[in-house]
Order: C-alpha cells, then structure tokens, then sequence
C-alpha cells in the first residue's frame, strides 16, 4: 500500500477470531483497531476505520441493531459482515440495513481480502459517480446508456438496462432480492419477476450464462455485479 495504512475496525468477540484478523490484515499493510464488544466498537468510530469488519454475534448489542446505530453515524464506511453458515436471513437483514458484504464463517483470508477490496472500490466509485463503467470485457457508458461487450454493442430493453444501471451503481456490492425489487419496481414484487430479467440479462452480456463471470448470484441473498477494473 502506498501512502499511510487504512484503518480497519475489527469487531469480533472471539479472541482467536481477532488474533487471525489481526495477523492477517497487518501483513497486507492494514492498520487494526480491535473492538471485542458493540460498546467498544461504538467508541472505536472515532478514530474514522476506512472499513468495519462485523461479526453479528455480540455478546451485549445485537449485531444488526449495531450495524443500524454506525450506519446513522457514518452512511459511507463499507462494513462487511461476518455471519454463520445457513444464516441467510441474517445476512439478507444485514444486507439490507446497509452492510456492503458477507464473509461465512470459516473463511479464507484471501476471500475476506477480495471482499474487503471489492467494498473499497464500491465506495470509491460511489463517491466519485464515475459515468463510465468497466470490469473485464464488459463496459457501461451511464451517461449514453451505452452497453459494450468486448467490441460488441449489446442492445437491451428498458427493464434490462435499468437492472444493469443498478448493479453497476453498486458494483462489488450484494444486493438483496428486496432491493432490487424495490428499485426496479417500486415495490415489493414477486422475486420471480427479478429472476427472469436477471436470466434475460445474462444471455445478452455473459459468454456463458449458466456460468456467469459478470452477474453472479449470492444464493438465497441476492445478486453481485463484478467489481470494476
């Protein structure tokens, strides 16, 4: 890393939890902050952590009440949540009350890495509204409501380019079926009808839409476009 070390608050009431973050974050040049409790973690937002790593398990705050008092306090500090395996609808509620992603417990450093750098990107981009998109082959002119693949045009009907348009505007971030459905329609619609666009989507910008590298799916949560270049 250039420049001087990102601040990333640790919040996690298992000592050998916070021992292998620690380790493994300081080699690749983070700073950690370590909060082994809601109250500490309340107090730590003052030193400004450039990401919040979250275990939902806290022994004296709920983890999603946490999450909803750091999103009052600061909208904008990506938060990538720790949840135990088969807790999806623990991770759909952190999900919608802002967390930017979801590592399962075990996870692999380098998974928790990618994700901690997808976030990253994702504020950034946010935060800079960049009208031009691009990851991999793929390219997104918002501004033209241009659509590329590779040198190919890709010619998209309005729902199609409005689901695109979204998922660019949060790339490298899940989004839940609620979300979705709420932006596209309004309301809470069927999922089915999120299903067959995402489904007509991919048949037009994947080389290979039953193995998508662009759209993925984030089972039982929802949907992740592929973080920018």
């Amino acid at each position: 890393m250039n420049g001087p070390p990102l601040k990333v608050l640790v919040i996690d009431d298992e000592p050998p939890i916070r021992k292998l973050l620690r380790t493994g974050l300081s080699t690749q040049g983070y700073q950690v902050i370590e909060a082994s409790s809601g109250r500490a973690a309340l107090d730590a937002l003052a030193q400004h952590p450039a990401l919040i790593i979250l275990d939902l398990g806290l022994p004296d705050i709920q983890g999603h009440d946490l999450l909803r008092t750091i999103r009052a306090r600061d909208d904008s500090v990506p938060v990538v949540v720790l949840s135990s395996r088969g807790d999806e609808a623990g991770k759909v509620q952190a999900l919608d009350l802002g967390a930017d992603d979801f590592v399962t417990k075990p996870f692999g450093m380098d998974e928790l890495l990618a994700r901690m750098r997808a976030a990253l990107r994702h504020q950034l981009q946010v935060h800079g509204e960049r009208p031009l998109f691009h990851s991999g082959e793929l390219s997104v002119d918002l501004v033209r409501r241009i659509v590329r693949v590779a040198d190919r045009d890709i010619k998209l009907s309005p729902k199609e380019y409005d689901l695109l348009r979204v998922l660019v505007q949060h790339a490298g971030k899940v989004l839940t079926h609620r979300f979705l459905l709420k932006e596209l329609w309004n309301e809470l619609t069927d999922a089915q009808y999120l299903r067959v666009y995402v489904r007509q989507l991919r048949q037009k910008i994947e080389a290979d839409p039953e193995r998508p590298q662009f759209v993925l799916t984030e089972t039982g949560v929802g949907y992740r476009l592929r973080a920018p270049d």
